[in-house]
């Protein structure tokens, strides 16, 4: 086969993909059936979820058998964005407190602003 045309890849990994994916989105699925409640259950709906797409991923999207300028160069971008976004989360997190904190205070008196 010349290199032109492409590699093939044998279906049954593709079926095997096709039942995990079947079996891990039933898991998820359970967990909302079973009924666990708080990070437990959003730390395991998450888990389930990042397995799945990062199955499809490597499958689906054939990133397991490229090379790794392109894998770095789709996956990066994403990664990034989602530390930036915990960072985001981090900090609103903080100014929240920072307000409860001075809100609530009883000796805080609003001043009005200057025009």
């Amino acid at each position: 086969m010349s290199e032109a045309e492409g590699q093939q890849h044998p279906i049954s990994i593709y079926l095997w993909i096709w039942t995990l994916l079947f079996v891990l989105s039933g898991l998820s699925y359970a967990v909302d059936y079973i009924g666990f409640q708080g990070y437990l259950r959003w730390s395991l709906i998450l888990l389930f979820m990042f397995l799945k797409a990062g199955f499809i991923i490597a499958i689906f999207m054939h990133m397991m058998w490229e090379k790794m300028a392109l894998i770095t160069a789709i996956l990066l971008p994403p990664a990034a964005i989602l530390v930036l976004i915990g960072f985001m989360a981090i900090e609103g997190d903080y100014i929240w407190t920072q307000r409860v904190d001075t809100f609530s205070d009883p000796d805080f008196v609003p001043t009005e602003p200057h025009h």
